[in-house]
């Protein structure tokens, strides 16, 4: 395949896209118009993509997609798909081989000529803004900000647990059983509504270290329990300074990739900002100190409906969004039917 490539109208009239978001907690797929982006039918696994010495497996993400296509497409088999957007969590450092093999993988299977490989971050970004500048912050077990004036890309942490993901659940979840530890422990900083929802969950204190530092899945772990700092929050002000403390976090972030312009959009987006007013009532107030010039809006949709309206921006016109090495790149099969 080639880059970049352009649709026709004419071409998107009658045909379909497939968007793609493979997360760690496994792979979500959708089948939509190509011209309106409305989706038709939707499909699921809990098998998240494994990783290889090649990075993510592109034979491992065939094997799941291409039957998921095939019983999603089977009702609208007179209809071509046209185009396909896949979001990956990984898709920056560990896409090579996606980027290798999905390109005439598809177009051998399914006959699309267009194809964009996204890191998950971008088809958060597309999701809750489209194809327009501003910032998004995508919080869950971690956390990552990315932000565009259509002309670049900027992004700041989603280094991970250990040396990022700064304000993320597992951020949170981190803090609070440090703050659990402490009071244990009768050390300054402590909290006893927290070490008692700590070892109401996770067992007693002394035991937490052998229960936590194993784990192949520590994030997702100290992630379960964010949720219980923002319950503590409203009559604990340690819980209540932790959230805080990850609000400026957010925030930090936000800042470090929003352009410059004058009401530039600023989107939410993910499980941590469920957490609701213990965590939002600060990130505000943080917001607006770090980037006055910006304004918060609620985001359009998730990494699915973002991965679809770049699959959607592809069969209709070149997408808005910025190409990027590693985040973003669109490839273009003329062979294809």
């Amino acid at each position: 395949m080639n880059e970049p490539g352009v649709a026709t109208h004419t071409e998107a009239a009658d045909g379909l896209v497939v968007g793609v978001d493979s997360g760690g907690s496994g792979l979500r797929i959708a089948l939509a118009d190509a011209a309106s982006g409305t989706v038709l039918a939707t499909a699921a696994s809990r098998e998240p993509v494994r990783t290889g010495p090649g990075g993510i497996s592109a034979a491992h993400f065939l094997e799941q997609v291409l039957p998921a296509v095939d019983a999603l497409a089977e009702p609208y088999r007179s209809r071509p798909l046209r185009a396909a957007a896949v979001g990956a969590a990984g898709m920056a450092t560990l896409g090579d081989e996606l980027r290798a093999e999905l390109p005439a993988a598809l177009a051998g299977a399914w006959g699309v000529r267009h194809l964009a490989l996204a890191a998950d971050a971008v088809t958060a970004y597309a999701g809750a803004l489209g194809q327009r500048p501003g910032a998004v912050v995508a919080g869950g077990t971690g956390l990552v900000a990315l932000g565009t004036d259509l002309g670049s890309w900027r992004r700041a942490d989603g280094w991970g647990h250990l040396l990022g993901d700064c304000g993320s659940g597992a951020w949170i979840g981190r803090a609070g059983l440090e703050a659990a530890m402490r009071a244990y422990d009768g050390r300054r900083g402590g909290s006893a509504a927290l070490l008692d929802r700590a070892e109401k969950l996770l067992g007693p204190a002394a035991g937490l270290p052998g229960a936590l530092y194993p784990r192949t899945d520590r994030p997702a772990v100290l992630a379960s329990f964010a949720p219980e700092v923002a319950a503590c929050a409203p009559g604990d002000p340690v819980a209540a300074g932790i959230l805080a403390e990850a609000a400026g976090h957010v925030a930090d972030a936000a800042a470090a990739v929003c352009p410059a312009e004058p009401g530039a959009p600023v989107a939410l987006t993910g499980g941590l900002f469920k957490m609701g007013e213990p965590l939002l009532v600060p990130l505000r107030a943080a917001l607006a100190e770090r980037v006055p010039h910006a304004r918060t809006v609620e985001a359009a949709g998730d990494p699915l409906a973002g991965a679809v309206s770049l699959a959607s921006a592809l069969a209709t016109g070149a997408p808005g969004l910025p190409q990027d090495t590693a985040l973003l790149r669109v490839f273009t099969s003329p062979g294809a039917r």
